[in-house]
């Protein structure tokens, strides 16, 4: 195998830059398939090892850079092709963006790869030779200060200029409970260090040792991740599904197409037909939950529409909807996506604004400079302040969360006051039966590990769901079909250590073995 090794790395090291960086863009392509809704997890034991690989054969900082960033581009290109059918909602206006917003955006986040393959060349010392002769010391410090580094970095890109934690690695294990469970101690960026870690150890069978040493080297970056999903299934083993007494909900799901949704003639017709399937066989309901702007029309403004949707509301209970906001004349008006609790006599009970509003499509980032309209309309919404715990009569406090905010990991709860429950608000029409709904809802069973916290998910066009703190999906309602669903809410489990004390666990581990292994090879390094 090392031979095979060896003279495949040799024959990488002699192709030209482009050959590199264009097997570089299939390997990151591949990782994405690991991602909902392929869930091909095994495939990143190939993408990794074959991205070091490259790493190293790249002969120097600016080829480097190069291949790094093609397998950067590789994965969110096709993580972020999603996005693409929300640009043919309204074809005749923003068709024409569809491929270079999509590329444009891929192109910016794979950086952050490119800057990961800087790290590790600067970091771990180059040698003459090929991959084979590295010595094996350095060789496990590479593998180390690359997962250390990915992680970080997708740490960093989940906050900064507001963030897009879209896809970070851990998210592959949505679909696999028990190594989910692992979100619940470092969260998600957590996860994503451990399967670096491990998949890409494979990469020491290039390495020269004892096949004993390699062995043995490979097992124990694997041991964690393996530690994390035993200890997972045993907690799941023991993990009883307990609902909170009298408290029946009905989320609602209207399948209304994005295309349909605001049009003049037929947003009546909308909130009339939500307002039938919440009250249809409804005798043990005791809240009904609609999606976001579920209500086509500004609440707090337009009577009618109040009116109307508080004839679903339950005695004694509450629609939770999302609907726009408004305030202000013409000159100083503000337009907000938000969240309302409506009682049965038409009164508003609750508000939340949408604080994580999404760049491009809710607001438009320096648009005194960019006269180009949002996706979403011509003018832009204005952000909240959030997160927040509604506390309402009759119903247990809960932590509102409009759309994309549920991607947010450490940001879905108020510091101060723990809710015992979220709500997910969603309208992923826009995106058809892409990926990106699949994704979208492997991020709400993370938060919910996460936090240790229940969530209800409404989504317009689905799909909608009930998922307990261990992030089980107790109940839905698939994507692309119309009804409701009845379901307890489960109660909420014992604060987490992720939800104690946020990333700081995982930032401290992962830091410390990556200067661990920075002394390692650069004390090594000397004797080469």
């Amino acid at each position: 195998m090392t031979l095979n090794f060896t003279a495949l790395v040799a024959r990488i090291r002699n192709s030209t830059k482009h050959k590199k960086a264009a097997v570089a863009f299939i390997a990151g392509a591949l990782a994405t398939s690991s991602m909902p809704p392929w869930n091909a997890w095994p495939v990143l034991w190939i993408a990794f090892p074959a991205f070091l690989i490259l790493l190293e054969a790249s002969k120097s900082n600016r080829e480097t850079f190069y291949v790094g960033w093609s397998f950067g581009f590789g994965y969110f290109a096709i993580g972020f092709a999603w996005i693409g059918n929300a640009f043919f909602v309204d074809s005749e206006t923003f068709a024409a963006l569809a491929l270079p917003s999509i590329g444009g955006l891929a192109a910016g986040f794979a950086l952050y790869v490119a800057f990961v393959g800087l790290v590790v060349r600067a970091l771990t010392p180059m040698v003459k030779n090929i991959w084979p002769s590295l010595n094996f010391t350095l060789a496990v410090c590479r593998v180390t200060i690359f997962a250390s580094g990915w992680a970080l970095v997708e740490c960093f890109r989940g906050w900064f200029m507001t963030g897009l934690p879209w896809n970070p690695i851990g998210s592959t294990w949505a679909t696999v409970p028990a190594t989910l469970q692992g979100a619940s101690i470092f969260g998600v960026y957590g996860l994503s260090f451990l399967t670096v870690l491990a998949a890409s150890a494979l990469v020491l069978v290039t390495a020269p040792s004892s096949k004993l040493l390699t062995r043995v080297a490979i097992i124990f970056f694997h041991a964690p991740l393996i530690a994390i999903t035993v200890w997972g299934a045993a907690r799941l083993s023991s993990a009883n599904v307990e609902f909170v007494p009298n408290i029946m909900l009905r989320l609602v799901q209207p399948n209304i197409a994005q295309v349909d949704k605001w049009r003049p003639g037929l947003r009546e017709q909308h909130v009339l037909e939500q307002v039938r399937l919440s009250t249809t066989n409804a005798a043990d309901v005791t809240h009904v939950l609609w999606a976001e702007t579920a209500v086509p029309f500004p609440l707090n403004k337009a009577s009618g529409a109040l009116a109307a949707t508080a004839q679903a509301a339950p005695k004694n209970g509450y629609v939770l909807t999302g609907a726009p906001r408004v305030i202000g004349q013409r000159a100083d008006r503000q337009a907000f996506n938000s969240f309302f609790a409506v009682a049965p006599d038409s009164t508003i009970r609750a508000v939340y604004d949408k604080t994580h509003l999404v760049p491009f499509g809710e607001y438009m980032p320096l648009g005194e400079y960019i006269p180009l309209p949002q996706i979403t309309g011509k003018t832009g919404f204005t952000p909240g302040i959030g997160p927040a715990t509604i506390t309402l009569p009759g119903i247990p406090s809960f932590s509102p969360l409009i759309c994309y905010e549920v991607i947010f990991p450490g940001a879905v709860t108020s510091d101060k006051d723990r809710p015992s429950w979220l709500l997910n608000l969603t309208n992923d029409a826009w995106f058809g039966d892409s990926s990106g709904p699949h994704q979208h809802l492997a991020a709400a069973q993370m938060r919910s590990v996460e936090e240790g916290l229940p969530m209800a998910r409404v989504a317009n066009t689905g799909t909608s769901a009930v998922i307990d703190g261990y992030g089980r999906i107790l109940g839905t309602i698939p994507l692309g079909e119309k009804g409701f669903l009845d379901h307890r809410l489960p109660r909420a489990l014992s604060p987490t250590l992720f939800s104690r004390f946020e990333h700081w666990p995982f930032l401290g581990f992962a830091s410390l073995l990556m200067a661990i292994a920075i002394w390692i090879s650069r004390r090594h390094s000397k004797n080469l």
